[in-house]
C-alpha cells in the first residue's frame, strides 16, 4: 500500500543519513576514546606475549620430558642388556675384574734361603708313599736333575686356587692353613679341601719336608709347584693372607656365626688363642665371632671340635667351618654387593690371580648360580701313617698317595670309583 511504501522510504533515508554523518558531528570525547583503544590494544598485546611465553615454556618442558624419556629408555635398555644378556653380564664381569685386580696386592713375596737346614736323607720311601714318583735317595742338588715329571690334572669344568694363611713367629714364616678352593661348574659347587700341614712332601730342589715348611724355602711359587707335583692337581692361582689381615677381614664382614662345643668355649676363654682378653667371653652354642675370636678359634688344635675332631684334623676343620660360614653369609648377594665386599676384602690379600681369571671366577659363580660349598680333608682317614720320625723329619704324616689322590679326584673332578687311576699321569722325559 502507499502508507507501507512511505514508511519504507522513510526508514531508508534515515539510515543513509546516519551512515553519512561526519565524525565531528558525534558528541564523543575522542581523546578518551583513543586512550581507551590504545589500552585495549596494549592489553591484548600483553596477553599475547604472556601466552607466547607460556607456549614456549610448555614446548621446552615437553622437549625436556621427551629427552629425559628417551634417555631413561636407553638406560633401561642398557641395564636390561647388562643384566639380562650374557654379553652384557660379561661386560660387568670385565669391569668388576679390572676393578678388583687393581686393588689386590700382586706381590709374590718369595723368600729364598741359602742352604738347607733339613737333613739330606733322600726321597720318601715307596713303602709309605705308594705313588708314581721316582723316589730314590738323592741330595738336594741331584733332586734338581730328576727325570720324573708329574703332569698335574686339569679339567675345563674345574678351576682350582691355592689359599693359605701365613703365621710369622720369630722371623720364620710357616703356612699353618693350606686349602684348595675348587670351582666346579659341572655340579655347581665350590669345593674346599684342607691339606694337613704336617704332610711329608717331595719338594723340587730340596729334600722331603713337611708341607707347612715349603713356603719358607721358596715362597708361594715353590709351594704351588710342590702341591701340583705331590697332589697332582693343577693350581690356577694362589691367594695368601697373614693372621692380622685375617682378623681385619672378619671384622669388616661383621663377624662369622660359629657353633662352639663346651670344651672349645672353655678352652678359648682360658687360653691366649684369643689374644685380646676382653674378647675371651665366648659361650657354648652359637656365637658371632669377631676377627680376634675367629682367628683364635682357627688356631686351636689341642681340644676337640664340636663333633670330636682333635689335633691338626680339628684345626683344619675349624678353618673350613669359618670359610663356609663366610661363604654362606654372602652367597645370595647380587654381583654389585659382592663387588663392593670383595674389593675391600681383597685389599688384604696377596695373589698372582690375573684380571682375566677374576672375570672368569665371577662369571662361573654368577652364571651357574653356585651357592653350595662342600669340604674335605687330605689325607683321608686310614690312608696315612703318623710317625714319630721319618728320614730326619719329626712327627710327619706319610701318605698313601695313590689312594688319597683317588679320593681327591672323586671329590674335585667327580670321578667314579675305580676311574681315577687312568687320570693319574706320570710322564717320563
Amino acid at each position: 500500500t502507499d502508507s507501507g511504501n512511505d514508511t519504507e522510504t522513510e526508514d531508508v533515508s534515515t539510515s543513509i543519513h546516519i551512515d553519512t554523518m561526519d565524525e565531528y558531528d558525534l558528541d564523543l570525547d575522542w581523546d578518551v576514546f583513543h586512550e581507551v583503544l590504545k589500552q585495549q590494544v596494549n592489553d591484548e598485546l600483553s596477553v599475547s606475549e604472556e601466552e607466547d611465553r607460556k607456549l614456549k615454556k610448555n614446548r621446552i618442558l615437553k622437549r625436556s620430558f621427551a629427552i629425559a624419556g628417551i634417555t631413561l629408555g636407553v638406560l633401561c635398555l642398557f641395564v636390561v642388556f647388562l643384566v639380562g644378556t650374557k654379553p652384557g653380564r660379561r661386560m660387568i664381569y670385565r669391569i668388576a675384574g679390572d676393578y678388583i685386580h687393581d686393588r689386590v696386592d700382586q706381590t709374590d713375596n718369595t723368600m729364598e734361603e741359602e742352604g738347607d737346614s733339613f737333613a739330606v736323607s733322600g726321597g720318601i720311601n715307596d713303602s709309605y708313599s705308594k705313588n708314581a714318583f721316582d723316589y730314590t735317595n738323592k741330595t738336594d742338588t741331584e733332586e734338581n736333575t730328576s727325570e720324573s715329571v708329574i703332569i698335574p690334572r686339569q679339567e675345563d669344568y674345574v678351576s682350582t686356587f691355592l689359599v693359605f694363611g701365613i703365621e710369622e713367629i720369630g722371623g720364620a714364616k710357616n703356612t699353618d692353613a693350606i686349602l684348595l678352593a675348587s670351582i666346579n661348574t659341572r655340579d655347581k659347587t665350590i669345593k674346599l679341601t684342607s691339606l694337613l700341614r704336617d704332610t711329608l712332601v717331595n719338594v723340587p730342589g730340596y729334600t722331603p719336608r713337611k708341607l707347612n715348611a715349603v713356603y719358607a724355602k721358596g715362597g708361594a711359587s715353590l709351594l704351588t709347584t710342590t702341591i701340583e707335583q705331590n697332589y697332582r692337581i693343577k693350581i690356577d692361582g694362589y691367594a695368601s693372607i697373614d693372621f692380622e689381615d685375617f682378623e681385619a677381614v672378619i671384622d669388616f664382614l661383621g663377624g662369622v656365626s660359629i657353633e662352639l662345643g663346651e670344651k672349645e668355649a672353655n678352652y678359648l676363654n682360658r687360653k691366649n688363642y684369643i689374644s685380646n682378653p676382653a674378647y675371651r667371653n665366648v659361650v657354648p652354642g652359637w656365637n658371632n665371632l669377631n676377627g680376634n675370636q675367629a682367628l683364635g678359634y682357627c688356631r686351636v688344635r689341642k681340644v676337640p671340635t664340636l663333633g670330636g675332631s682333635n689335633d691338626d684334623y680339628g684345626r683344619t676343620l675349624r678353618q673350613r667351618r669359618v670359610m663356609t660360614a663366610v661363604f654362606n653369609k654372602y652367597k645370595n648377594k647380587n654381583v654389585f654387593d659382592l663387588l663392593s665386599i670383595t674389593t675391600k676384602c681383597l685389599g688384604y690379600v696377596k695373589t698372582n690371580v690375573t684380571q682375566a681369571q677374576i672375570e672368569g671366577v665371577l662369571e662361573d659363580i654368577v652364571e651357574n648360580k653356585i651357592t653350595t660349598m662342600e669340604t674335605m680333608r687330605i689325607p683321608v682317614n686310614g690312608m696315612f701313617d703318623e710317625l714319630d720320625e721319618y728320614n730326619g723329619v719329626s712327627s710327619p704324616l706319610v701318605l698313601e698317595w695313590e689312594n688319597n689322590i683317588n679320593e681327591l679326584y672323586q671329590f674335585i673332578f667327580l670321578d667314579e670309583k675305580n676311574e681315577q687311576e687312568k687320570n693319574i699321569v706320570t710322564n717320563k722325559n
